[in-house]
């Protein structure tokens, strides 16, 4: 008799990536049926845990707040890469992609992700706790590369319409990429104890010595896979664009909520990843990933664009509407005033999560 040979099972962190990849490659430029799209939707939801999964040993492994960077920058990267080759093939349709989506970014993590963290903090221990300091310096970058990038452009007279002057793109890029670079600087190395969770008397908690560090080849090789994954994230979202763009078209909705759900869906991994953190009683993470991640869609996204401006045709809308400002305005507000006493109850968080609903709401009903 001869005897089989025992195989191991491959894990489903590693399958999933995997197989994900290999639907992208199945589905990219192709039309999609109703029924497709819904399997692809399938696969598109086991990378975005996959993704989760292996962001956070990777985490464990370099520690905070590397782990958050590295998750907002990766997925950031990406999303970059994805805005601009469809900027550049997609012509004056494209005009305002790079800002309805980077203004979607704000709005999803400053508002949804962080409104949802202060909110499984707060059910859990009553009141969420966090680091006033490293969070009101992430808030300020970001309100100050949004209004750089996003406000400034409605107001300039250099150019016409919403939009930036060449010089004036060429130092928004600067400004935004120098912003963006101190801020990590800032992070990980000169104050990087503003930036770690804390507890209840606002001392930095320290990792628990029963928790295995993962070795560094497993880290690596997670680094990898968590790579593959956020590729085929935001790979399968653009695949499943047709199909939205179809049933928003049918809905009679505008254009624009095509790009929020775009948004939604590439930003899913931090969302995941932001609420686990959250339940683990780590706000201070869930909201490095938030602010992280705003910080990094703008501070990439501008610079990658201007050097873009070059092969690209037709005016780049950048300023937002008065609709669009107000929210902005709102959200900074808000953000400064939660951020403030370093601590939050659900009173915060609801208020957070009412403005991410306007956004939502008005994205449908302009």
């Amino acid at each position: 008799m001869v005897r089989k040979r025992w195989v191991p099972a491959v894990p489903w962190t590693v399958a999933a990536p995997a197989l994900a990849l290999v639907v992208l490659v199945l589905t990219w430029g192709r039309h999609l049926p109703a029924a497709i799209a819904l399997v692809v939707s399938v696969f598109l939801a086991g990378a975005v845990l996959a993704a989760v999964h292996h962001a956070e040993v990777v985490a464990h492994r370099v520690g905070e707040p590397f782990g958050s960077l590295v998750l907002a920058v990766a997925v950031t990267v990406i999303e970059v890469a994805l805005i601009v080759t469809l900027m550049i093939s997609g012509g004056a349709k494209t005009a305002s992609l790079a800002r309805d989506t980077v203004f979607a970014a704000v709005m999803i993590t400053c508002n949804g992700i962080v409104g949802l963290s202060l909110l499984v903090g707060a059910l859990r221990q009553r009141v969420a706790v966090f680091n006033a300091e490293g969070t009101g310096a992430a808030l300020a970058t970001v309100a100050t590369l949004a209004t750089l990038s996003l406000v400034l452009p409605t107001f300039t007279t250099s150019a016409r319409g919403p939009v930036f002057s060449a010089g004036q793109l060429a130092f928004a890029a600067v400004a935004s990429l120098a912003l963006y670079a101190l801020f990590v600087l800032t992070q990980t190395v000169r104050h990087r104890d503003d930036y770690l969770p804390v507890d209840a008397a606002g001392l930095v908690v320290q990792a628990d010595a029963n928790d295995e560090v993962p070795s560094v080849r497993a880290a690596a090789r997670s680094l990898g896979l968590l790579l593959v994954a956020l590729v085929a994230v935001v790979g399968l979202a653009k695949v499943e664009s047709p199909v939205i763009e179809a049933r928003v078209a049918a809905a009679g909705l505008p254009p624009s909520v095509v790009g929020v759900v775009i948004a939604l869906l590439v930003l899913l991994p931090e969302s995941l990843a932001a609420y686990r953190a959250a339940r683990r009683d780590r706000v201070q993470t869930s909201l490095n990933l938030a602010l992280g991640s705003a910080m990094a869609s703008i501070g990439l996204t501008i610079p990658a664009i201007a050097l873009a401006s070059v092969w690209l045709k037709g005016p780049l809308l950048l300023g937002l509407g008065a609709t669009q400002m107000v929210l902005l305005l709102l959200t900074v507000v808000v953000g400064m005033l939660t951020v403030v006493p370093g601590r939050a109850t659900l009173l915060q968080a609801g208020v957070h999560l009412a403005v991410f609903a306007s956004f939502l709401f008005l994205a449908v009903s302009p």
